[in-house]
């Protein structure tokens, strides 16, 4: 045939080409795709013509959405976020514990331990120390305090971050002798040099001596959850290490294929070769390091970094999630209304040839489109909350720098408006899509009542209100209990908002002489107490609560053969002045209070807690008298008094063992004459945390060393608080979940009753017209409304006390199951319960039986 002939046949036989590509077109095409696409067109149309319905659930659920995303981002950001490091979890901390250790205080690493672990390890690839310390920088702009953080060589090293300016350490800067040098921190920089480019090369005077600046770390740079303002190099001269001695913390990086517990291992391998290597410090024998059987303790940096908060996010997460949950089923039930007024339209769909899938996925994704409109007014305000989270969020918080709304927030917001959108949507679709929606037909008359089947699932989604609300008022009544009993510790001070701290370093460059430097402190304190208004003064080397401590190895002179293999502990001690304990409140318990005749004539004395005296002699009477001293080879000095315990962990933790020391003492760790350089003095003043005391403090101190700065200016009451500040948060975050739980539940109770009362309105009518009283009508609506409320107490109980076992942890003194606690909330729900369903009771009471008997 030809051509023509051949195409002519081939359209006789097959039809049209056009008509044939639409077919295969109309056979291929993504119908479902696209009638989805029209569904939620129809969607979003649907509900733009129903804008009170709209606006109530969007707010509703975008609160939920928003709180909960905002809270997400936190846990996010401080537990599973990778720390910003290459390989972060190859990183690990190095720590030690002892036998004789204060209990719940490792120790960290010393020199000799760095030395050792170097040379002979087999887990590491990079392996430092690092310490935290402040010095005075004097220069051409001003004098001032600032932190630092002291790194060994492989410290950096093992982070991995390169300097933005400049370059890291040598080996050489780590020499004993070699020049000076600085790495500034970005914000240092920032904020002292204004960021001037050419800072490489500048001198910056650190405590009266030059330091070359050799780089400056990028803006993003934090070490951990320390923020210092400039990187010093340690120095180590081998020939003077010795054991003991742990004044650092330890920071390596792990070989590939190698795990923590075989770090750990390695490191216990390790142990007694550095008992071996390195002679003692002057005055303790080799013996008492063996019987101490140093345990060491591998961690990975981020668990360790993050701490105790783990537990409080996640249970803040958890109460959130209640929280969002309860905002879904305040929805369902307007959902559920809604499709309660739509459900002839249902019905006449399905009789004129819609499927009841077809029905199904319209329902469902009219409430997708109202999810992602509520996830996305939620995420705006989740950003806002989240600023306000940063802001009251505890200072101890790790990580803080970090948490903020990134694409994995993003995401997971989407996620939960979704599965929330599912969540909600499902309920109308189950119950109004069913095999007898076409009897929705039959049901429309006037005349006809609400059943008791269409409000049960309304019924039980209220029931489930209340009972996540009690599971979140009973968790913050438990945190109420835990801060009160927090609140009734006696910390080992009294009155702290009206102690006034301020620091003073008189570095050795400006004053060499240990005893002139005393005599400074000394003037200074008495100028301080001569300030109108202030009845105390004194000065410590540390203040309690702030973390600032020191360890050491206490002997005492009356071990009994019982105590042969433990003569010495390794425990807290505290530089003081005379009238210190006076000051801040600490009550002597035996004995008698440093004199500045013992501190000027150097005599040998100490003061101990009494929970130490307890420990070694059984009763604070019996420590006067007794002596104690620091090393093997250091003069014994005798107890003359006992004080109370001070809870220096913080409230929740056990006041710790803690030995006083003179601030002035001859042969004290090794030196001749040792003084606390870095003092903060204590004052105690009506006017504590005033401008005008401060401005008296500083020109008391300026007059006797004119150029000295004060640093850390606060009152001891912001100390106090900050050891609340955890359990403050907790409390605070909890008592917003159960309040918008509360209000959640209270809407959802009065919208049921409320319901039921309009669709019951022929009903109520007919009982008026028969005689039956107001008080009958308003207790039938009653009843109802406490009969769900006491459902949701019984579940919400049993739940609680499932849940609340979780935050056992942040419980002080309280039990998880307190009945106290159970019984108030319980009652408490129950009545509010009952006043929101009087009001919609007794609006019953006003229908107007003869209107209802017209049918109007």
């Amino acid at each position: 045939m030809s051509p023509d002939d051949a195409r002519r046949l081939a359209l006789v036989q097959f039809g049209g080409v056009q008509q044939t590509k639409e077919g295969t077109r109309d056979e291929f095409r993504l119908e479902l795709i696209q009638d989805c696409l029209q569904e939620l067109r129809n969607g979003a149309r649907s509900l733009r013509r129903a804008p009170a319905f709209t606006f109530v659930a969007v707010l509703t659920l975008a609160v939920g959405i928003a709180a909960t995303t905002a809270v997400f981002t936190v846990v996010y950001s401080v537990l599973m976020k990778p720390l910003p490091f290459r390989d972060a979890d190859a990183l690990v901390s190095l720590k030690h514990t002892s036998r004789n250790a204060n209990p719940g205080a490792p120790v960290g690493m010393s020199a000799a331990l760095l030395a050792t672990y170097t040379l002979e390890n087999r887990s590491f690839r990079d392996l430092g120390v690092w310490t935290r310390d402040t010095h005075n920088v004097t220069g051409d702009v001003r004098s001032e305090e600032i932190t630092s953080l002291e790194v060994s060589v492989g410290t950096l090293r093992a982070l991995g971050i390169q300097p933005a300016l400049g370059r890291w350490f040598s080996e050489e800067d780590h020499t004993v002798g070699a020049a000076e040098n600085v790495i500034l921190m970005h914000g240092y920089w920032k904020r002292r040099f204004g960021g001037e480019a050419p800072i490489i090369g500048r001198q910056v005077t650190i405590d009266t001596r030059p330091r070359t600046v050799v780089g400056v770390m990028p803006a993003s740079f934090r070490f951990l959850n320390e923020t210092p303002d400039v990187i010093l190099p340690l120095r180590f001269e081998p020939s003077t290490l010795t054991l003991g001695r742990y004044s650092y913390e330890g920071l390596a990086r792990l070989k590939p294929g190698i795990t923590v517990e075989q770090a750990n291992a390695d490191l216990v391998r390790m142990i007694p070769i550095w008992l071996n290597a390195w002679p003692t410090f002057p005055g303790i024998d080799r013996a008492s390091f063996v019987r101490d059987r140093m345990i060491p303790l591998v961690r990975p940096v981020k668990q360790e970094l993050v701490g105790r908060v783990d537990d409080m996010l996640w249970v803040l997460m958890g109460t959130i999630a209640i929280v969002l949950l309860i905002a879904c089923a305040n929805v369902a039930n307007l959902v559920l209304v809604r499709a309660q007024g739509r459900r002839h339209e249902f019905a006449i769909r399905t009789a004129l040839g819609a499927s009841r899938a077809r029905v199904a996925r319209e329902m469902l994704l009219e409430s997708l489109v109202l999810g992602l409109v509520s996830g996305s007014v939620g995420l705006p305000l989740a950003a806002l909350g989240l600023r306000l989270l940063v802001l009251v969020g505890p200072t101890g918080l790790p990580r803080m720098n970090e948490i903020g709304l990134d694409p994995v927030v993003v995401i997971f917001a989407l996620m939960i408006s979704v599965l929330s959108a599912v969540l909600f949507g499902t309920i109308p679709v189950v119950k109004y899509t069913g095999r007898r929606i076409a009897a929705a037909l039959r049901e429309s008359g006037r005349s006809s009542s609400d059943s008791r089947e269409r409000h049960r699932t309304r019924n039980v989604l209220v029931v489930v209100q209340v009972a996540l609300a009690l599971i979140l008022l009973v968790g913050s009544g438990l945190m109420i209990r835990t801060f009160l009993a927090l609140r009734s510790v006696q910390p080992g001070f009294i009155e702290p908002h009206q102690l006034q701290l301020v620091r003073v370093t008189i570095p050795d460059m400006q004053v060499e002489d240990p005893e002139r430097v005393f005599r400074l402190q000394h003037d200074m304190r008495d100028r301080l107490a001569a300030l109108p208004g202030v009845a105390g003064a004194s000065f410590t080397g540390n203040v309690p609560m702030a973390g600032e401590r020191n360890r050491s190895v206490i002997y005492r002179d009356d071990a009994t053969s019982a105590d042969a293999e433990a003569p010495a502990v390794i425990r807290w001690f505290r530089y003081v002045a005379p009238e210190y304990f006076h000051t801040i409140g600490t009550r002597l318990v035996a004995g008698r209070d440093f004199t500045w005749t013992d501190l000027n004539e150097h005599r040998p004395v100490a003061v101990i807690s009494e929970n130490l005296a307890r420990e070694l002699w059984h009763d604070p009477q019996a420590a006067i008298g007794r002596r104690i001293r620091e090393g093997g080879e250091s003069p014994w000095r005798e107890i003359v008094g006992v004080v109370g315990d001070v809870h220096d962990n913080g409230l929740h933790e056990p006041a710790p063992s803690i030995v006083y020391w003179p601030s002035l003492m001859e042969n004290f760790f090794g030196l001749r004459v040792n003084v606390r350089r870095a003092v903060t003095f204590v004052i105690r003043s009506h006017q504590a945390g005033t401008e005008g005391l401060l401005a008296e403090a500083r020109e008391a101190i300026g007059s006797v060393m004119p150029d000295v700065a004060l640093t850390r200016v606060r009152t001891l009451g912001n100390v106090y608080d900050a050891s609340l500040a955890t359990t403050s948060f907790t409390l605070v975050m909890l008592a917003i979940a159960a309040a918008m739980a509360l209000f959640l539940g209270i809407v959802g109770i009065y919208g049921v009753i409320a319901y039921a009362i309009t669709q019951r309105r022929r009903e109520i009518g007919i009982r008026l017209a028969l005689g039956a009283q107001n008080h009958e009508v308003t207790s039938m609506f009653l009843r109802q409304g406490i009969a769900l409320g006491v459902a949701g107490v019984v579940c919400g109980t049993a739940g609680a006390a499932l849940l609340t076992r979780l935050m056992a942890s942040l419980l002080f003194r309280t039990s998880a199951l307190d009945p106290a606690t159970y019984g108030l909330v319980s009652l408490g729900l129950v009545a509010i319960v009952a006043l929101a369903s009087y009001v919609p009771a007794r609006v019953a009471t006003t229908v107007d039986p003869a209107l209802t008997l017209r049918g109007q």
